[in-house]
């Protein structure tokens, strides 16, 4: 591929943690210049876990590859000043701002309304109104917690992944891109805000959850089942264990064949009077007596010869992996990458594909190491200017 699909874009990012941050790597590996600005000494996700033996952030490091890197004074008016002339840059490439910060007068769309009239700027945040929030927080809030876990468990388990963070970076794409299209077909910039808490409750509506809770349904915790349909770990004979699926009648026919477990479960379906194959339902409802029928199977097989005949017999299952053996293992898009600062770490390179080629991944840029080169390009700073900014400590040398 020739150009990356972004080629010739200059989005701006200040946005620390992971929504925003990783909205701006995704834009990036799509051939976007984004340049992540920072205030003096780093934003607050600068030493965040997981790090390096020397205590570099890792994290830092994972969601800000492919950018450049700027430290300003933001609380300056000098500092804010050089980004409002980095977003006044003109042309179809320039003017696009990603922020996710909180109550900040000098970002708000009536400030920016002078700097450039067709700007492109999408900001995020908590909860509609600005008032603060983190995934953990509104995972909370939307009820997750209180169906993860163990049967029978009454405290609430926090999910480890920060899955809305991930779903609001990839909506920030989504509205950057629309905006873009926008401009280009009328000439008018966009102001797109989106709350954390608004991408989790959408997601949970979206799956129908809350209107099944509104009438009276008080979804149960499950262990390791899926909620109304059929899937289950399994322990194997070296201590190992698999998680298998079966969602529709082929997966189930090929699990029932596969652990030889016809018979019974042709006795457990003429005695419960229900048609497993054909009914989702009633494989969840039963999914305990199915189980008894099914573990004999992997109990007899350690964890690879589990896998093997599995994935042989085309059953949908996968063995549970920690993350030390999922990254030997690699594939898909993870890549060995050089990260100054760090070394060697594991990165990942878009799941896109165009015409069967990866897209762009490069390392991260050391924290503030292209000021000096984005001012002069962007902001049209010159030497004197630099000289003057590093004399009044707006930035470093």
């Amino acid at each position: 591929m020739s150009q990356l699909p972004l080629h010739g874009r200059t989005v701006i990012e200040i946005a620390s943690f992971v929504a925003g941050p990783s909205a701006g790597m995704a834009l990036a590996q799509l051939g976007a210049d984004v340049v992540r600005v920072d205030p003096l000494g780093g934003a607050a996700d600068v030493n965040r876990w997981p790090v390096s033996a020397d205590g570099t952030s890792i994290y830092w490091a994972s969601l800000n590859r492919g950018k450049q890197s700027v430290e300003l004074d933001l609380r300056s008016e000098a500092g804010r000043g050089l980004v409002r002339r980095m977003l006044a840059v003109p042309g179809p490439g320039h003017g696009i701002l990603i922020d996710n910060q909180p109550h900040q007068d000098w970002l708000s769309e009536e400030a920016l309304a002078t700097v450039r009239p067709d700007l492109i700027h999408v900001h995020i945040e908590g909860h509609r109104g600005g008032r603060p929030a983190v995934d953990y927080t509104v995972n909370a809030e939307v009820g997750i917690p209180l169906v993860t876990g163990p049967v029978g468990m009454t405290e609430p388990v926090n999910h480890v992944l920060p899955a809305w963070d991930l779903l609001c970076g990839m909506t920030a794409v989504s509205a950057v891109l629309a905006a873009l299209l926008r401009r280009d077909e009328t000439g008018e910039g966009s102001r797109v805000d989106i709350a954390l808490g608004d991408i989790a409750l959408a997601g949970v509506a979206n799956l129908g959850w809350f209107t099944e809770a509104a009438g009276g349904v008080e979804r149960p915790r499950n262990g390791n089942g899926i909620y109304g349909s059929y899937g289950d770990s399994f322990a194997t004979a070296d201590g190992g264990h698999v998680v298998v699926v079966a969602l529709t009648p082929s997966q189930w026919r090929s699990l029932v064949a596969m652990t030889g477990s016809a018979q019974a479960v042709e006795a457990l379906a003429t005695n419960v009077k229900v048609d497993f194959e054909h009914d989702e339902a009633a494989r969840y409802v039963h999914r305990e007596a199915l189980a008894e029928i099914f573990a004999p199977w992997f109990a007899a097989r350690d964890r690879a010869t589990a896998e093997a005949e599995l994935t042989a017999a085309r059953v949908l299952s996968a063995p549970y992996r920690d993350f030390r053996e999922a990254a030997a293992l690699g594939g898909g898009p993870l890549v060995a990458l050089d990260q100054p600062g760090i070394g060697e770490v594991v990165s990942a390179e878009s799941p896109m594909r165009w015409h069967g080629q990866p897209l762009r991944n490069a390392p991260a840029t050391t924290r503030g190491a292209s000021t000096y080169d984005v001012l002069r390009a962007l902001a049209g700073v010159d030497e004197a200017e630099y000289a003057s900014l590093l004399d009044a400590g707006v930035i470093l040398a």
